[in-house]
């Protein structure tokens, strides 16, 4: 991934409790990463990616979300199948594993309306033996898979 152009930057001075200052330190060198700048650039995107979901509940979103559950025998995947199938716009793909004692991992890829991605995250917490549920959001969205009310050119030339 390349960087921005220089001409497409703009700086930004900021002064920081030095605590806080010392703890990003930290966090970019934990992170390997080269500057402060991508650390707080990420933290800024992340920050208005949520903001977003926030204050424009019609905006429409691409992200994640992670659930981690307790087997329960079947039911509760049965559950979050069921809830799925409700937002079946919104919910692109999911990928489960099963872990240790009886849990499992399940992330679903979603885009859609803030406020639906908000709607389904309320739905799947609901469920009698989910213990985390996170969404992680970006602004950034999906192309487009299909045309909707477009007859394919073949067609509409007969």
């Amino acid at each position: 991934m390349s960087s921005p152009e220089p001409s497409r930057l703009a700086r930004l001075s900021m002064s920081l409790p030095a605590e806080l200052f010392r703890q990003l330190d930290m966090m970019v060198e934990e992170r390997g990463l080269p500057s402060r700048s991508q650390l707080i650039a990420e933290l800024i995107r992340h920050a208005l990616a949520e903001h977003e979901a926030l204050t424009r509940p019609d905006e429409t979103l691409a992200g994640t979300i992670t659930i981690v559950y307790q087997g329960g025998g079947g039911r509760v995947r049965q559950q979050l199948a069921e809830t799925q199938v409700d937002y079946l716009k919104e919910v692109i793909s999911s990928q489960h594993v099963f872990l240790e004692e009886d849990q499992s991992l399940e992330v679903l890829l979603v885009q859609g309306p803030a406020v639906r991605l908000k709607q389904l995250c309320d739905a799947l917490r609901a469920i009698r033996g989910v213990q985390q549920l996170q969404l992680v959001t970006t602004t950034a969205l999906l192309p487009p898979l299909h045309e909707q009310d477009v007859p394919p050119a073949k067609e509409a030339a007969e």
